[in-house]
């Protein structure tokens, strides 16, 4: 259903996700219940949280409305966080994006000298907003 191991659903038991689940022999029975904790885990995982900070999430949700704060905090400091990789990602996007229209030029000119006496601050406008932010 959710394309997981078994070895992760296993994991997610032994870490007290599922504290109420139901065991038939050795077969574990998932209620509804565990598969919306699944559902959730699953979620906090892409958002970019670690096993110890979804435990921690589980918690403030078992405690009730007394932990908003906590979990604003959370998801506030993870915001953040992901604010920061898309920087990066968009400096290494122009980077790369720089680094194709040189090696386009590079390739139509047979060399690199006219490329090289253009940097750092002598190529095209748009070229060089995107060799500026590669090297901001």
């Amino acid at each position: 259903m959710f394309h997981l191991p078994i070895s992760t659903l296993r994991y997610y038991d032994k870490e007290g996700f599922f504290p109420n689940l139901e065991r038939k022999g050795n077969i574990r029975q998932f209620s509804d219940t565990e598969l919306e904790a699944i559902r959730v885990i699953e979620c906090l995982k892409k958002y970019g949280l670690e096993i110890k900070e979804i435990k921690q999430f589980f918690k403030w949700v078992s405690e009730g409305s007394s932990t908003y704060a906590n979990k604003k905090n959370l998801f506030e400091f993870r915001k953040t966080a992901v604010e920061e990789e898309i920087k990066a990602l968009e400096k290494t996007l122009a980077m790369l994006k720089f680094k194709c229209w040189y090696y386009e030029k590079a390739l139509a000119d047979g060399n690199e000298d006219k490329l090289k006496e253009m940097i750092p601050n002598r190529l095209p406008a748009g070229i060089q907003q995107l060799y500026d932010k590669a090297h901001s």
